[in-house]
């Protein structure tokens, strides 16, 4: 009889150990499911709002003061847009190339310097907050998106393009 009882308890521990691994795997892919539905989301509301983000990166980035002597004359921005997940919050960040034109401000130390004209290339970033993309007009220059992805790949952690999220104007 107390042979019986070990032989059955271990069985039984056993079927326990595979129902948890079981179990654990079906939640993996349900985050995983889940993790793939919102950077859907995040996308389509991205691609949305993308006009209105464009603007109002402008107008934070003219208000920075930033680069010094400089004022933003003109930004175009590149269709492409790469996202990323920010590796200590899991917040997804949006990375689109521009080209930017400079003025320099009358009167400034730049006024005079004839490098001032020279188109420069940066990134704009954008972070979603609460299922809201926003932008604090921070550029990163002399990087492409994917430039920036791999420089800061201890933070960002690059999204694969998932075909089904892909939009109209991804295509």
């Amino acid at each position: 009889m107390d042979t019986a009882f070990w032989i059955v308890s271990g069985i039984v521990a056993s079927l326990a150990l595979m129902a948890g691994w079981v179990g654990a795997r079906r939640f993996q892919r349900y985050r995983a499911s889940c993790r793939a539905h919102d950077l859907v989301q995040a996308k389509q509301t991205f691609h949305r709002r993308r006009e209105w983000l464009e603007a109002r990166f402008m107008t934070l980035a003219s208000q920075s003061g930033k680069p010094r002597g400089l004022t933003w004359a003109e930004c175009e921005f590149e269709d492409a847009v790469h996202f990323a997940r920010d590796r200590q919050s899991g917040r997804f960040r949006a990375l689109v190339g521009m080209t930017i034109r400079f003025e320099a401000v009358i009167g400034g130390d730049m006024e005079d310097n004839p490098n001032v004209k020279n188109l420069r290339a940066a990134t704009a970033v954008f972070r979603r907050e609460k299922n809201e993309w926003v932008t604090d007009g921070i550029a990163v220059f002399n990087l492409s998106p994917a430039q920036t992805i791999r420089h800061y790949r201890h933070e960002l952690e690059e999204l694969p393009v998932l075909a089904s999220s892909l939009s109209e104007h991804d295509k």
